[in-house]
């Protein structure tokens, strides 16, 4: 029984989801209820979260290019996604894909979660990084479950987003503000930011 249909021509189901590939919407789930979350993501769309997916996640860089900066090993590094390549991301790094270019294009496959089998979503200081905020979830949808993470984060009061460290504020929804601090004091991570008008986090 082919419970997720005939095959699909990935040209055409991507010119008929353009409109879900661009901004504000960014990303579309190639088939429902499948032990393999398959997505397409469209840019430009830039981050300051860091996801901790307790499984490995496997990235085709279909068009464009994209990077995703991570925090490994105490520091930001980060791993650039040229067109046409493929790369394979081990469980637990965490990472924070950033897309500038218009019209790039990203196939990502993740596993489904079993139950008690947690992601998070973490946020760090730019100036020194140190952990500013973690949210864990039990993730169902990775299209509808991560917006209201985000808006908890932006909503939280600033005394919560003042690193403990340095003492500096997380600029929360001010993406630019984040990104032009990593360049300024961890060059060798820093990416190439999107032309106005851009998605924030999503």
């Amino acid at each position: 029984m082919l419970t997720y249909g005939r095959p699909l021509n990935f040209a055409q189901w991507i010119e008929d989801h353009a409109a879900e590939l661009k901004p504000p919407v960014g990303n579309q789930q190639i088939w429902q209820n499948a032990d393999f979350i398959c997505t397409v993501v469209g840019g430009p769309n830039h981050r300051t979260d860091f996801h901790d997916d307790p499984h490995e996640e496997f990235f085709h860089q279909l068009k464009g290019n994209a990077h995703l900066i991570l925090w490994d090993r105490g520091q930001f590094e980060r791993v650039d996604l040229r067109e046409g390549d493929i790369f394979l991301l081990p469980a637990h790094v965490q990472h924070s894909p950033q897309r500038p270019e218009p019209g790039s294009l990203c196939t990502v496959i993740e596993r489904q979660r079993a139950a008690g089998v947690i992601d998070a979503f973490q946020w760090y200081c730019a100036h020194c990084g140190t952990l500013i905020q973690r949210h864990e979830v039990q993730l169902q949808s990775i299209v509808g479950d991560l917006p209201p993470l985000y808006q908890q984060f932006y909503a939280s009061p600033e005394a919560e987003r003042r690193c403990t460290n340095c003492g500096e504020v997380h600029p929360g929804r001010a993406w630019r503000d984040w990104h032009a601090v990593l360049a300024a004091k961890h060059g060798h991570a820093a990416v190439p930011v999107a032309p106005l008008p851009a998605t924030p986090e999503a």
